[in-house]
């Protein structure tokens, strides 16, 4: 089975409904070392699920990777690595991360722990919770 991922996005930078609009998109921007290793390990055909950062903090939207991460042509530094996805579908419901906090069955949830991480793995468990959360 694919490995499930979320990304976090600015939404006046790059939101889902862009990304809906776009069609696809190299997915870029991503410095941080742990990020980038995460990025490392994405396979064509993981799903990612799109989380609006700043003051929206919720997931909104599930996205596809379209291959794996290649070093970044605009950069020059091939520790710099980008991946294309594409969107799939906007989630029914966002799921707002104060409800993510209060689901103790999210208390290991990366997205939790490490709040500076812009990209996470998310365990097919965890994964399951965001989308019934999404549906109510």
């Amino acid at each position: 089975m694919a490995t499930r991922w979320l990304f976090k996005t600015e939404p006046s930078v790059y939101s889902y409904q862009q990304l809906e609009k776009d069609k696809k998109t190299m997915w870029d921007g991503v410095a941080n070392n742990l990020a980038l290793k995460h990025l490392k390990d994405i396979k064509k055909g993981d799903l990612i699920l799109i989380y609006h950062t700043g003051d929206e903090r919720q997931a909104v939207g599930i996205a596809r990777a379209l291959g794996g991460a290649y070093p970044d042509p605009g950069k020059g530094d091939p520790r710099m690595l980008v991946v294309d996805i594409e969107a799939v579908k906007p989630l029914p419901k966002p799921v707002t991360l104060a409800e993510v906090k209060a689901n103790k069955k999210l208390a290991n949830f990366d997205l939790v722990r490490l709040s500076r991480l812009s990209i996470m793995k998310v365990s097919d468990e965890q994964w399951e919770i965001l989308e019934g959360m999404a549906k109510k």
